[in-house]
């Protein structure tokens, strides 16, 4: 099925807590922003996220970090799509070499994994 991504840095206005942590809940607003795109490529609306069924935050992220956001539709009922999503950093400052060092890490670490429920209304739907 359809998968889309999205790819950004956090910055020092998505640290929330103390040592540059990022909230959480940044996570679940890309992945609510992979969810609208897979979305209009399905049903050419927007559409709306009931709720999540899963969430699993594996590793922390930090300001700085580029991550890597990905979802897949997995199931399409009449209105309902069930969709999984997970988070991986793709590259980390290295402020010990300098302060605009950084890498891109070989292997992404998977820093968060969800599966949740959109829904597009049947008179919104156009594909």
């Amino acid at each position: 099925m359809e998968k889309a991504m999205i790819r950004m840095r956090m910055s020092m206005h998505d640290a929330h807590y103390g040592g540059n942590l990022v909230d959480g809940a940044k996570m679940l607003q890309l992945f609510g922003d992979v969810a609208t795109e897979l979305l209009i490529r399905q049903d050419g609306d927007e559409g709306l996220f009931a709720g999540y069924d899963k969430v699993e935050f594996k590793a922390p992220v930090f300001a700085g970090d580029y991550i890597e956001a990905v979802g897949e539709i997995v199931h399409v009922g009449n209105s309902s799509r069930k969709m999984v999503f997970e988070a991986r950093k793709v590259i980390i400052p290295r402020p010990d070499i300098n302060e605009s060092a950084c890498d891109v890490l070989e292997e992404p670490i998977v820093v968060c994994r969800a599966e949740g429920t959109c829904v597009v209304p049947k008179d919104k739907q156009r594909k």
